[in-house]
C-alpha cells in the first residue's frame, strides 16, 4: 500500500528534522557559552596589562589603579622576579605564606606554563623582569604537557564531519530497529481499515505494539457484518413479503374484479347498482395495478428483476405508447397530442424496452388518475445538447411549487423509514425513477407549460447507438 513508504518517509522526516534541531540547540548552546566567557579578557590579557602598566616609583614598583582594582576583584596576586637575580623584587599585598621568594629557571619554566603551588599561573614580561598572576586555585584549568600532531589538526574538521555522519547513521539503524515492530505491525492495520471500508469481512492478528487497535478494528468488523446481515434478511424479508402479498391478493382480487364485472353488465339492475358495480371495476383495477407496481418497485430496488438490455428505436416505443392508450376505452375528457419533431424518425437506444414502456405508460396513468376533470396529455420525445429527451406532461392541474421540490429531492418511502406520510408521489414515479436511473439516466419534474404536470427522462446520449 502506498501509506505504508508514506509513514515511513515521515517517520525518517522526523528523526532527521530531531537530529538537524538537536544539533542547532548544541550549537547554540556552546556558542552562548563560549560567548558567555570569551566576553571577558583572558588571564593572559590580563597579564600582559598589568606587565605594560607596572612602573618603578619611589617606594618601588606599582601596578596602576585600574589593574589593582581589577586583580583585588578577580582575588589575583602578583610577583615580580628579577631577570638577573630570579628573585621576587616586588609582590602584591596578602600574597600567600607558601608563595616562594627565589627562582630557579625550571621553577619559571614550570609557572610559565602551569602553575605554583597549587595556582594556576600566568605571566607577563615587564623591563625588569617576570611578572607572574597567580589566581584562586578552582578558577583555571591548565594542560601541562599539551601537544598535537600538526596532521591531526589539519585533518580535524573532515574527523568531525565523518563522526557526525556516523552518528547520524547510528541513531537512523538505532530508530529503524526499535521502530520495526511498529512499522510490521502497521501494514495490517491499514490492510484491515482498507477493508473494512469496502465492507469486507476483516481479522487482524492481535499481536504487537498495536494489537489494541486490532482489537478495536475486529470488533468494529463484526459489528457491521451483523448489522450487513441482519439488514440483508431484513430486505430479503421485505421482499418475500412483497411479493407473497402480491400473489396472495391476485385471486381473490380477480374473483372481485369478476364478479363486478358481472353486475355490471347484468340485466335487471338499476342504474345506480350498475353505477356502483362499474366504481368496484375501476377501483379493483387500480388495486391490480398498484399492486403490479409494488412488486416490480420491489425487484427494482432490491436488483431482483433482470434487464433486457437491447438496441430499440425508443421513438417508436414512445410512439406505440400513445397510440394503445388512444385505442384504449378511456373517458372521453382525456385527449392526447403527439409532439414530436417529425425529423426524429430514429433512435436506436440499449435499454429495456418493457421496462422503459413501463414507465411512460406510469407518467401517463398518474395524469389520468390525478385530473378527474380530464385533460390534454403531451408526449414528445426531442434531443437537447447531450441528452435525450422524453416528455410526458399534461394541462391538468398540476402541483404547487413546494411540491415540486419535494418531488424532485425527497426519498420515496421504500427507501426512507422516517416521515412516510410527506412521500405522496405513490410508487408510480418511483418506478419511473428507478427505470431512468437503470440506463444512467434522471428524471426532471417541473411544471408544465400548458398549466399542468411535467415529467422529464432525460437520457444521456451516450447511450445512443445512432440518431437521425
Amino acid at each position: 500500500m502506498k501509506s505504508i513508504p508514506k509513514l515511513i518517509r515521515r517517520f525518517v522526516g522526523i528523526m532527521m528534522t530531531s537530529v538537524i534541531l538537536l544539533i542547532v540547540i548544541n550549537i547554540i548552546f556552546y556558542i552562548s557559552i563560549f560567548w558567555k566567557y570569551a566576553t571577558h579578557d583572558s588571564a593572559w590579557d590580563i597579564a600582559d596589562k598589568a606587565a605594560k602598566s607596572i612602573h618603578l616609583t619611589d617606594n618601588g614598583y606599582a601596578l596602576s589603579d585600574e589593574i589593582v582594582g581589577e586583580l583585588k576583584e578577580r582575588n589575583v596576586w602578583g610577583i615580580l622576579i628579577d631577570d638577573n637575580t630570579r628573585e621576587v623584587i616586588w609582590h602584591t599585598e596578602k600574597l600567600p605564606n607558601n608563595i616562594p621568594k627565589q627562582y630557579t629557571l625550571s621553577d619559571i619554566s614550570d609557572l610559565s606554563r602551569g602553575y605554583v603551588e597549587g595556582y594556576p599561573t600566568f605571566t607577563g614580561k615587564t623591563e625588569s623582569g617576570l611578572l607572574v598572576l597567580g589566581y584562586p586555585k578552582d578558577s583555571y584549568w591548565k594542560l601541562l604537557h599539551a601537544s598535537w600532531n600538526y596532521d591531526f589538526i589539519a585533518n580535524l574538521p573532515k574527523y568531525v564531519f565523518f563522526a557526525l555522519c556516523v552518528n547520524i547513521f547510528l541513531m537512523f539503524i538505532i530508530y529503524v530497529i526499535t521502530n520495526s515492530r511498529l512499522l510490521r505491525s502497521i501494514k495490517p492495520i491499514t490492510n484491515g481499515i482498507k477493508d473494512l471500508s469496502s465492507g469486507e469481512p476483516v481479522h487482524i492478528e492481535e499481536k504487537g505494539v498495536l494489537s489494541e487497535l486490532a482489537t478495536n478494528i475486529n470488533k468494529t468488523s463484526k459489528i457491521l457484518q451483523d448489522k450487513t446481515e441482519k439488514l440483508n434478511k431484513k430486505e430479503t424479508a421485505r421482499a418475500n413479503w412483497i411479493a407473497g402479498v402480491s400473489h396472495d391478493i391476485r385471486t381473490p382480487l380477480s374473483m372481485i374484479m369478476g364478479y363486478a364485472s358481472q353486475l355490471e353488465n347484468a340485466q335487471g339492475i338499476t342504474e345506480e347498482e350498475r353505477k356502483k358495480a362499474s366504481v368496484i371495476v375501476k377501483q379493483s383495477n387500480r388495486i391490480k395495478s398498484l399492486i403490479n407496481n409494488l412488486n416490480l418497485a420491489s425487484k427494482l430496488e432490491y436488483n431482483m428483476q433482470p434487464l433486457m438490455m437491447k438496441q430499440e428505436n425508443v421513438v417508436a416505443i414512445i410512439r406505440q405508447v400513445v397510440v394503445d392508450f388512444i385505442n384504449m376505452e378511456i373517458d372521453e375528457k382525456f385527449s392526447f397530442e403527439w409532439d414530436t419533431d417529425e425529423n426524429l424518425l430514429v433512435c436506436d437506444i440499449n435499454l429495456d424496452k418493457d421496462l422503459l414502456k413501463r414507465a411512460v405508460i406510469n407518467l401517463i396513468q398518474n395524469s389520468i388518475n390525478h385530473n378527474d376533470n380530464g385533460c390534454t396529455i403531451y408526449v414528445s420525445v426531442y434531443e437537447d445538447n447531450n441528452d435525450f429527451i422524453i416528455c410526458v406532461e399534461d394541462s391538468g392541474i398540476g402541483v404547487s411549487d413546494e411540491q415540486i421540490v419535494k418531488l424532485n429531492k425527497t426519498p420515496h418511502y421504500m427507501v426512507c423509514d422516517n416521515n412516510t406520510t410527506e412521500q405522496r408521489h405513490g410508487l408510480g414515479l418511483l418506478i419511473v425513477k428507478q427505470v431512468i436511473s437503470n440506463h444512467n439516466g434522471k428524471v426532471l419534474i417541473d411544471h408544465s407549460k400548458y398549466g399542468g404536470f411535467k415529467t422529464l427522462l432525460i437520457i444521456p446520449k451516450s447511450t445512443c447507438i445512432n440518431s437521425k
